[in-house]
Parts: C-alpha cells; sequence; structure tokens
C-alpha cells in the first residue's frame, strides 16, 4: 500500500487551476486529509528510517515542512499557494536551508529531490572551498561514487564568472572550487508519490547523498581534513 492516495496529486491538479483562498477554504478539509496528515506522516516515516542511520538527525518532524502558502512579497506571481509538499531533512529543517541534507517535493507535475549545499553564506562558502582545495583528489572520487553518479549525476550549481587570485591555483586543481551552490538534483514522475517503493527508494537517494552531505557539513564546521 503506498503512502498516498490519488487526491494528493489530484489536489494540486485543481489547485493549479484555481489557485486562490476562496477555493482552497473550500477544500481546506481534503487538504488537511489528503495533503497536509499524509505528508507530514510520510516526513516522520522518512526520519525514522533515516535516525535509525544516523542519530545525530534529531529533529521534530514539524521542522521539516514548508507551510503550503508562498512568500509573495516579492514575487510577480501572486498565487497564493504552492504547487507541492517539500520537506528538508537536515539538522536545522526547514529553519536553516544552508544546512546539507535531503530535502524532497511532491507536487502534481513530478517528485524532486535536491542534496548538499544550496544557500550557503559567504563563510560557510569560504570554509568548503578551503576542505576542497586540502583534498582535491578526494573530493572528485566522493562526486564519481557510482550510486550518487547514478541517481543523481553531476554535481550542480551557480560558478563564480571570475576566480578571485587566491583560488585560481586551486582552481586549476578542481574547477568545482569556483561553485557558489554544491547541490545534486533528482527528478521523478509524479507517479512515484503514489507507489509502495517512496519511501524505501528515497532512503536510497540519502544514502547516495550521505558521503557529500558530510563531506559538507564537516567543511562548514571548519573541518579540513580531507574528504
Amino acid at each position: 500500500m503506498g503512502y498516498f492516495t490519488e487526491d494528493f496529486l489530484s489536489f494540486f491538479v485543481e489547485l493549479e487551476q484555481s489557485n486562490h483562498k476562496q477555493w482552497f477554504d473550500a477544500n481546506r478539509r481534503r487538504y488537511e486529509q489528503s495533503v497536509k496528515r499524509p505528508f507530514l506522516d510520510f516526513v516522520a516515516e522518512m526520519l525514522r528510517r533515516i535516525q535509525a542511520l544516523d542519530p545525530s538527525l534529531a529533529i521534530d518532524p514539524r521542522d521539516c515542512v514548508l507551510r503550503i502558502n508562498r512568500d509573495i512579497r516579492f514575487s510577480k506571481d501572486k498565487s497564493p499557494y504552492n504547487l507541492y509538499c517539500t520537506a528538508f531533512l537536515s539538522p536545522a529543517g526547514r529553519k536553516d536551508k544552508s544546512q546539507p541534507g535531503l530535502f524532497f517535493r511532491l507536487g502534481a507535475r513530478e517528485a524532486g529531490m535536491l542534496a548538499g549545499c544550496y544557500r550557503p553564506s559567504t563563510e560557510q562558502l569560504e570554509r568548503i572551498r578551503h576542505a576542497i582545495e586540502a583534498d582535491p583528489e578526494g573530493f572528485r572520487r566522493l562526486l564519481g561514487q557510482e550510486p550518487l553518479r547514478r541517481l543523481f549525476g553531476e554535481l550542480q550549481g551557480q560558478r563564480l564568472k571570475r576566480i578571485p587570485p587566491r583560488w585560481r591555483e586551486a582552481f586549476a586543481q578542481e574547477e568545482r572550487i569556483a561553485n557558489k551552490q554544491l547541490y545534486l538534483l533528482a527528478e521523478r514522475d509524479a507517479a512515484w508519490i503514489l507507489t509502495d517503493r517512496l519511501a524505501d527508494e528515497l532512503l536510497e537517494y540519502w544514502h547516495a547523498a550521505r558521503p557529500l552531505n558530510s563531506f559538507l557539513s564537516r567543511a562548514m564546521h571548519g573541518g579540513t581534513d580531507g574528504v
């Protein structure tokens, strides 16, 4: 049996066509029953599985889940609701999105998984670069591991357009030191959300990303002892 019903996807299909408060208020009970509660239960299940392997991930499921309401203050799109559910499975959860972890988004169009570091601060990025500089070959081996490449492919992220003099020598050894973001991205068809394989296979993404997440976490906290 799957973790979500067909109505989980149907809700977002209909919300996309009627993304306004009147429709949402009329369907609020449906949202609670078919979307919000099942998603929170699923996040709790994922945390239980991960905590059995990594007890340091001590966080409440409610602190991992983003609200469905969009922040429209600086957006041209004033649609009030997101068309998906999002969870941040990391030590800080939704409170600090710079922390490495497994982030996933489930909606009617697709399921998306992101791991690594999407919004590092300037200080965090400096520390990551120092760690890569200390062992560029080890960093390449980490990114070349079979599960990571099979499930996520290449490391993603915006890069510096001009390399500062401080990092030019290191850049010659490993070009990804120029990344301003260091993350992995994967997408699956929305039908996957309704399968009973969802938790098992999502855990495979967590396993595949764990070496990179561990490296980034150590680096961000000042560790430069190699990969």
